[in-house]
């Protein structure tokens, strides 16, 4: 299609018109999209998601399997099964396989959801499976358990497993000659899996990990980090309040060691008191961003 066609002769709908098509609000659309992968929107030139007759029709779908009763993820995965061309690119597999493994998951399907993942570990990197699976899984988990769309039960089966998985993934993780990361999430903190996919995330790019995890104590980092001299120290909290408690013990740290906070605990005062670096992006982006700062200060 030419680039500069406009919008309506090429067939292609913004999500007002698709939602006002089927009575659905942009927010349910959105939602399925990221959830579920039912929808692959084009771009504009102006960054606007526009959506194709396909997204129509799988939409269509996925409200007649709903209404026959089928639970969400069960009438998305039919409605993409059964769209007439399944696309079998790489994003459109990586949004398949996630449905897939929170379908599993959230029915407490162990074995299903390891198969799952041997797929995907197959046939892409972990630095892709983290990043475009694993972490838009648990991101979206989390939003829907606050929503109390998922059981308590449900999340920490799907964590569990998660973590048990990606933990699989980190044995060997402290060999090799690339620099050394300790990583360790403060004392009251025992939510560790962003900070397990940051040192699965360095490791790709040929870090070395020493991984000391959830609520450890700053001297245990300090004996850690003197045993090790790891060029960097990361220490991740998801919550605000374990990080505030002990920041004036971290810039003692500080003092001795690089020191790195990251989670959504961490903020940029806490940075600036601990005299450390925040590091912001999503935890794979900021694994790559600080080893390729480390290879270009080589």
């Amino acid at each position: 299609m030419a680039a500069d066609q406009p919008v309506a002769e090429r067939g292609l709908l913004r999500i007002g018109e698709l939602s006002r098509r089927h009575g659905l609000t942009p927010d349910v659309l959105r939602a399925w999209e990221r959830r579920y992968g039912l929808l692959r929107p084009e771009r504009s030139p102006g960054g606007f998601r526009l959506y194709t007759a396909s997204d129509d029709e799988r939409v269509r779908a996925m409200r007649r399997n709903m209404s026959r009763g089928f639970s969400p993820a069960v009438a998305a995965r039919m409605a993409l099964r059964d769209a007439p061309a399944p696309p079998t690119d790489g994003p459109a597999r990586l949004a398949s396989a996630r449905m897939e493994l929170g379908d599993a998951l959230e029915s407490y399907r162990d074995v299903e959801a390891q198969g799952v993942l041997d797929g995907l570990l197959a046939a892409f990197s972990v630095e892709t499976v983290v990043r475009d699976v694993v972490l838009p899984y648990l991101h979206d988990l989390g939003e829907r358990w606050a929503a109390g769309e998922v059981s308590v039960a449900q999340e920490h089966f799907a964590s569990e497993v998660i973590r048990g998985r990606l933990l699989g993934l980190a044995r060997g993780w402290d060999t090799g000659t690339g620099p050394r990361a300790l990583l360790a999430c403060p004392p009251d903190e025992h939510h560790d899996l962003g900070l397990i996919c940051f040192g699965l995330g360095l490791r790709e790019h040929g870090w070395r990990i020493t991984y000391i995890g959830a609520d450890s104590p700053v001297p245990t980092m300090r004996d850690a980090a003197a045993a090790v001299d790891p060029r960097v120290i990361i220490v991740c909290a998801e919550r605000e309040e374990p990080l505030r408690a002990v920041v004036d013990e971290l810039a003692v740290l500080a003092a001795d060691w690089p020191l790195a906070l990251a989670g959504r605990g961490a903020s940029p005062e806490h940075a600036h008191r601990a005299g450390a670096r925040l590091l912001q992006d999503a935890p794979m982006a900021a694994a790559a961003r600080l080893a390729a700062e480390a290879a270009g200060a080589a």
